[in-house]
């Protein structure tokens, strides 16, 4: 009789512990908050502050100064490098993949769509040299 009595408190206290784990009462009744959205502003860029920067993380590695080999001879770094291929078009068709041009930067990924925003402002503005 002990024994029975011993077997069945130890069914209910296994079958107790069970149901009360999976109770809808312990799950989180609240869904996680997403991450707030990333705000790009790409508005009024500067060549010095803005492109230059991206230039340098992004192009100069194989359009920078002595580093042209394999590049189709392209020398991106100084103002006076970049601004014809920003005014003719050359640097928007390469970072957007626009069918006709070779992505760039060249084997790696795409630029992200705000990086990519930033140049597009500096060019629409004329690509000045501020």
């Amino acid at each position: 009789m002990y024994r029975q009595l011993t077997v069945a408190m130890g069914i209910l206290v296994f079958t107790s512990i069970y149901f009360i784990s999976c109770s809808k009462s312990t799950t989180n009744k609240n869904p996680p908050t997403p991450p707030p959205p990333v705000i790009c502003d790409s508005a009024g860029m500067k060549y010095s502050s803005d492109i230059v920067p991206i230039l340098t993380n992004n192009c100069y590695g194989c359009h920078g100064t002595g580093n042209t080999t394999g590049s189709a001879g392209i020398l991106l770094e100084g103002y006076t490098n970049i601004e014809p291929y920003a005014t003719g078009g050359t640097v928007k068709g390469v970072i957007t993949h626009a069918s006709g041009y070779v992505g760039m930067p060249y084997l790696k990924p795409k630029l992200d769509s705000c990086t990519i925003n930033k140049i597009l402002d500096w060019i629409s503005q004329g690509a000045p040299n501020n």
